[in-house]
């Protein structure tokens, strides 16, 4: 007498075993995705509006800074684009163009949860000081996590990261009333 032992598996559970092994985990698809879709849009007192991907940054010329993160006390390397290139393109003045009333210029920078940070135009232009402050979309060689991205402000020089904008979505250009 030959006995034959047959194992019960719901087909639903058998395909969801197979298909987790075969795809990237769901939050990995998640920031991918994002990466994908997301725009970062660049608005306000500018000669050219922006609409920015995550592949239309990585065309840019690139800028990589290794940081601590004092949050986590834990060294990153992070890279994206110089925020002072995405005001360039959008016809923002630096350089000799920054005079005058230009000076009293500023950026509101926005996160998708409605996080707000201020920069002074003066204080990113690479002609008054080497700020550094990147728009990233990479840390350690990989694209953001969901939490974090698919853009991130890093503001590399300053003691507390309270002006690292997570999520980043929006930077408006003012012009501060002269009277």
């Amino acid at each position: 007498m030959h006995r034959t032992f047959r194992a019960c598996i719901p087909a639903s559970l058998l395909l969801a075993s197979v298909m987790a092994q075969l795809l990237p985990s769901t939050s990995e698809t998640c920031a991918q995705a994002l990466a994908t879709t997301a725009e970062l849009r660049i608005s306000g007192a500018v000669s050219t509006p922006l609409v920015l991907t995550v592949l239309d940054l990585k065309k840019m010329p690139r800028k990589t800074l290794t940081v601590v993160n004092p949050h986590d006390k834990k060294t990153e390397t992070y890279e994206g684009v110089l925020l002072e290139e995405l005001l360039r393109r959008a016809g923002v003045p630096q350089g000799e163009q920054l005079r005058g009333s230009s000076m009293s210029t500023y950026i509101i920078a926005e996160a998708e949860d409605g996080y707000r940070v201020v920069f002074s135009l003066a204080e990113l232009d690479s002609g008054i000081l080497e700020s550094e402050v990147i728009v990233a979309d990479t840390m350690d060689s990989a694209p953001l996590a969901a939490k974090q991205g698919p853009f991130r402000l890093v503001a590399p020089h300053e003691k507390r990261p309270a002006r690292w904008v997570r999520m980043l979505k929006s930077l408006t250009v003012v012009r501060a009333a002269v009277q």
